[in-house]
């Protein structure tokens, strides 16, 4: 133990490194992540194998859940309920929004468990536990990708000619990325002490499914109320991506400033929270 005094008049041997309670908010400690960066790579392969391990269809997956889901929506909102999409194919109309919506998803219920799911190296080793729901989120890009194909192979059939505005995919992704991760810190960070987060993670995801302009176009919503729903990040991810893709007419500028501000402060607030409990995860966990 070293006093303040001692600390203050230079007393302190050179080689001794002197550990002090923190004060005030915790920082991000962006610049650590960085230095860990291969330790994110090899948290994301690990992620990779434990997902297709023994699996009989392998990366199928990441195509067979949005598009039995857009069976089950064409057949019933396109057929039977005649919900209007866009002047698009109802079809592809559903499956480009259910593509980025799997990506979110998926990363949320990755990340809320990544902690958990970790617990034996929490225990063992010191590193920025941001890492661990980072790499959570970022492996589903590789469903991502191989659902992109198919979306991509769709609108082939249905002969829709990408334009320009194929560009915004990137950013619109982005924003998807920052959504669900936003989600995920507080989600992951919430189930090391509460555990029956987990329980509530599948509930949301479900109601959040519907309240995302999937199976029918936002410009059902009469205005204020349009813009008001692009306080859901993903409102502004679906339909930019019918936009941005398939040519929708409804170009959805002011969901996409709203939905990106909203997803910007989760983040954030998720981080800095995320940061204000980690200290804690390996005595909880």
């Amino acid at each position: 133990m070293i006093d303040e005094s001692t600390r203050r008049h230079g007393a302190v041997h050179p080689s001794l490194t002197v550990i002090q309670p923190r004060r005030g908010r915790a920082p991000l400690e962006m610049t650590a992540l960085w230095s860990y960066r291969e330790l994110l790579y090899f948290l994301v392969w690990r992620d990779l194998k434990v997902r297709y391990r023994q699996t009989i269809l392998g990366a199928a997956w990441a195509v067979l859940q949005p598009f039995v889901t857009m069976v089950v929506f064409s057949a019933i909102f396109g057929r039977l309920a005649g919900v209007p999409s866009d002047g698009l194919p109802y079809p592809i109309f559903a499956f480009a929004a259910l593509v980025p919506w799997t990506f979110f998803s998926t990363g949320i219920s990755q990340a809320a468990a990544s902690l958990v799911g970790s617990q034996n190296l929490l225990k063992k080793v010191y590193f920025p536990r941001l890492v661990i729901p980072i790499a959570a989120v970022l492996t589903g890009f590789v469903d991502l990708a191989i659902a992109g194909a198919v979306l991509i192979g769709m609108m082939v059939v249905y002969g829709i000619v990408p334009t320009l505005t194929t560009v915004w995919v990137v950013p619109l992704l982005l924003l998807a990325f920052v959504a669900s991760l936003g989600v995920g810190l507080w989600l992951s960070a919430l189930n090391v002490r509460y555990r029956d987060v987990r329980y509530i993670v599948p509930f949301l995801l479900q109601i959040w499914l519907f309240a995302t302009p999937i199976a029918y176009p936002s410009s059902l919503l009469p205005e204020p109320w349009r813009t008001l729903s692009a306080l859901n990040p993903m409102v502004g991810v679906v339909e930019g991506i019918r936009w941005a893709l398939l040519g929708a007419d409804t170009a959805p500028g002011p969901l996409i400033l709203v939905s990106s501000a909203v997803a910007v402060v989760v983040l954030v607030g998720g981080a800095y929270y995320f940061r204000h409990v980690e200290g804690t995860f390996a005595d909880i966990v």
